[in-house]
Order: structure tokens, then sequence, then C-alpha cells
């Protein structure tokens, strides 16, 4: 997975993109925005919890996650984890 071309496609779509890192276990509970927020694994093992629709995302997998869903995302591995996510910058 080549992450500028991901950057550079999500942005002609209208969303930015940066790269996050979490250790192993952290979680990331309950969070809401206000405009749809893309997600892609680029390394490690996550698990999302979208308004109660569990994923388990494997690494290259683009994930929607809607404006005003209730999501919790989570360091399932015993490594640290790498993702993309962007927010939809003009509606």
């Amino acid at each position: 997975m080549n992450c500028e071309e991901v950057e550079t496609n999500w942005r002609e779509r209208g969303f930015g993109c940066g790269l996050w890192v979490d250790p192993p276990g952290k979680v990331w509970h309950d969070f809401v925005h206000e405009t749809d927020e893309l997600f892609m694994l680029v390394e490690g093992e996550m698990e999302l919890d979208l308004a109660g629709l569990m994923q388990k995302p494997v690494t290259g997998e683009e994930i929607l996650i809607p404006a005003h869903t209730v999501h919790t995302v989570r360091n399932v591995g015993t490594a640290e984890a790498r993702w993309l996510y962007g927010y939809r910058l003009r509606q």
C-alpha cells in the first residue's frame, strides 16, 4: 500500500489524510464527529465498533465512518498499529 497514493485519492474525494500511531491496547472510546471520516489500516491489528457493528479491517481496507456515528477504535494486537484517517473537508 502506498500512503501517498491513498492521500491523493482521498483529497480528490474531498477528505483530508493523516497518519496515526497507537501502542498495543490503546482504545479510543465512543467518538462522534460532525463529518464523515475515512479509516484505513496501514499496519497492525485494529478493531472498530461502529454503533454496535464490529469490524476488524485488513491492511489497506478503507472504512467509511458516517457523520454522527458513535465509534470506538481499538488496537487489539501485540504491536504498534498505524492507520490513516481523514475527515471530509467539504460537503
